[in-house]
């Protein structure tokens, strides 16, 4: 073994984190308009900076919508169940349980919510403070 390899096993990454998301809700207004309420889980902000990357659930009650923002980096909307249209600019999708939109760096992005029961999504993308 290499003294080099021997330093890296040495380095422990950081211990796991287990995060109950009960711990992470509120309820406030969707980001990027205010366009109705949500129930917000955000997971992420439980973990110590600096992170690699944003880990949320939301929940998009009924009429409600994330508005259309430019975003600097790649993004994914996951449904976990409900239905809404997606906006990429200036396209549009539906999106139902099971579905993932992949949105890409530089493009003007929303969501929101559709049909009787609320939108809850996974939010993931990565976070430029790691960098």
């Amino acid at each position: 073994m290499t003294m080099l390899f021997a330093a890296l096993l040495a380095v422990a990454a950081p211990a796991m984190i287990v995060i109950d998301e009960k711990e992470t809700v509120r309820e406030e207004a969707p980001p990027h308009g205010a366009i109705g309420m949500s129930t917000a889980y955000r997971i992420s902000d439980h973990i110590p900076a600096p992170r690699s990357f944003e880990f949320r659930k939301r929940a998009l009650h009924l009429g409600a919508a994330i508005g259309v923002h430019p975003i600097d980096h790649d993004e994914i909307y996951y449904v976990l169940s409900g239905t809404g249209v997606v906006h990429s600019d200036g396209e549009e999708k539906e999106l139902r349980t099971g579905m993932a939109a992949w949105l890409y760096k530089g493009a003007k992005v929303g969501i929101r919510q559709t049909g009787d029961a609320p939108l809850v999504l996974i939010i993931a993308y990565p976070n430029k403070a790691a960098e």
